[in-house]
């Protein structure tokens, strides 16, 4: 695939997971993967020959950590900004991913079934948690998207993900626990039904700052509660 911005490697880092069998190039000034995509990746259960489909993929460290850890599943990636998502391409290309991934740049309002030949078994994001109005807005313009809601919003995302998925597919996202509401009303609206919430905990004795979030397109009512330290949930 040919990308239009070309990439500046001398402003790149490299970071290793799995003892080194995954490498993944960042912008160094721009926006940085954090924590939080390392426990959607690890949280996620996808079943062999499953599709996958990641919104707002970034460098693209989902879909290298699934691929890495479920060798059987095909995954989209989809990302808005054409740096990140020509980023995203390099980090698959350069870790002999190519098979199991496929990076998009689009925004993920348009994506629709037949873009990616059929529906998903599994939607996943690790979404902007701030509303747009809220807070200051990053300068740096690759920041700011992923973390405000300039170019996607909660409900785009829960949109996109019913759009995309069939009867019972599944949803799994990350987000901030004081928007607790939003996300589970937002969900239920899309008859993506709540099936397991995880709360995030740094420490024993703190309180939760992210949840995770699980449902099924169609499920019937019941949700699940658990709680679990962020650390130490990857493997290696």
């Amino acid at each position: 695939m040919t990308w239009p911005c070309g990439i500046d490697m001398d402003s790149l880092t490299q970071d290793a997971f799995f003892n080194g069998r995954i490498q993944v190039k960042q912008h160094r000034s721009g926006y940085r993967f954090s924590i939080d995509a390392v426990l959607i990746a690890g949280h996620a259960k996808p079943r062999p020959e499953d599709t996958v489909l990641d919104l707002g993929t970034g460098c693209g460290i989902i879909p290298m950590i699934l691929a890495y850890r479920h060798p059987a599943i095909k995954v989209y990636g989809i990302e808005v900004q054409p740096q990140l998502a020509e980023l995203a391409a390099l980090n698959v290309e350069e870790n002999n991913m190519g098979d199991q991934i496929s990076i998009l740049c689009m925004d993920m309002k348009t994506l629709q079934s037949d873009t990616i030949s059929g529906p998903v078994d599994l939607v996943i994001s690790n979404p902007p948690f701030r509303k747009a109005e809220s807070g200051r807005i990053n300068p740096n313009q690759q920041r700011a998207i992923a973390r405000h809601e300039i170019k996607a919003t909660i409900f785009d995302v829960v949109e996109t993900a019913r759009r995309m998925l069939p009867l019972a597919g599944r949803f799994i996202t990350v987000y901030p626990a004081e928007r607790i509401t939003d996300i589970l009303s937002q969900m239920r609206s899309a008859a993506i039904e709540p099936k397991f919430v995880r709360t995030i905990h740094s420490d024993t004795n703190t309180e939760a700052k992210l949840i995770l979030v699980g449902g099924s397109k169609g499920g019937r009512p019941g949700v699940k509660t658990s709680g679990v330290l962020g650390m130490g949930t990857l493997g290696s």
